[in-house]
């Protein structure tokens, strides 16, 4: 019997903890996002120096507050699954034992209770509470063009950091130490900065070779941030097009392709599918 109502104990946490279709278990993940939104205020106005010196103490009783919650919740999720290990080095494991954390290493190391920022990755979970699953799919999507198109991203920006080496080591030579290019590596970051289109302007060319390459390669520069998103771009659409190839009947009346696999009629013409 006492095995029996530990394990009903232990699914009733269960449903609590994770499951966001019950009254409790939405309760319990609006408190959870609540919590984590005040943490990272307390966290913000922590760093206000006028604001800290009058409510010091109010914002550190507040972050152990929360950080004992969080840590009960933590030692919960793993009580109430049958493979604690499945959820401790999960993505929401690592990222709810980091966010923990802070403040207990704070007591040893001074200043680590500013990672208490790291709270704000846990408010992903809001994707569960209000069920946006198709958000989450799109994010899928675009993960994978991005694991898809690496290798091209990878071969685009070595070669961009091959033309800001090339570009910073051309203006070390034509502007040198006069200008603030004291020697290559500050060179190169002048390059990357102008690059990207940043402009910092702590360096700057002064003669007029020099303003001639730093003119070709902020030119370059806009034509290369469009790169990357093309690439990624163009690897969404080919997985889309054989999603819809692979999983879609096509209608030979009107072509139209987006079915679901048990449709018998078109959705766009009427027309009776094969």
């Amino acid at each position: 019997m006492k095995h029996k109502k530990s394990k009903n104990w232990k699914e009733k946490l269960h449903e609590i903890i994770y499951e966001a279709d019950t009254f409790e278990g939405k309760l319990f993940d609006i408190i959870l996002l609540i919590l984590i939104a005040i943490s990272i205020i307390l966290v913000m106005l922590e760093s206000v120096k006028e604001i800290d010196a009058k409510y010091h103490d109010v914002f550190y009783l507040g972050e152990w507050i929360i950080t004992i919650f969080f840590t009960i919740e933590y030692f919960a999720r793993i009580i109430s699954i049958k493979k604690p290990s499945k959820y401790i080095f999960s993505f929401y494991g690592i990222i709810d034992f980091l966010s923990t954390i802070p403040l207990y290493l704070s007591l040893f190391i001074a200043g680590t209770q500013t990672l208490i920022i790291l709270r704000s990755l846990r408010l992903l979970r809001v994707f569960k509470i209000l069920k946006i699953s198709s958000y989450v799919g799109e994010s899928n999507s675009l993960m994978r063009a991005l694991k898809n198109s690496r290798i091209k991203i990878f071969v685009f920006l070595f070669a961009v950091i091959i033309i800001a080496i090339i570009f910073g080591t051309l203006m070390y030579l034509i502007e040198g130490e006069k200008s603030g290019f004291n020697n290559i590596p500050i060179s190169i970051y002048w390059s990357i900065v102008t690059l990207t289109t940043v402009g910092y302007g702590d360096i700057h060319p002064t003669t007029s070779f020099g303003q001639f390459i730093a003119s070709v390669l902020m030119i370059l520069g806009y034509g290369i941030i469009a790169v990357p998103t093309g690439i990624v771009t163009s690897e969404m659409k080919n997985s889309k097009k054989k999603k819809i190839a692979l999983n879609s009947q096509v209608c030979e009346n009107c072509h139209f392709s987006d079915h679901k696999d048990e449709a018998k009629y078109c959705y766009n013409c009427g027309e009776i599918l094969d």
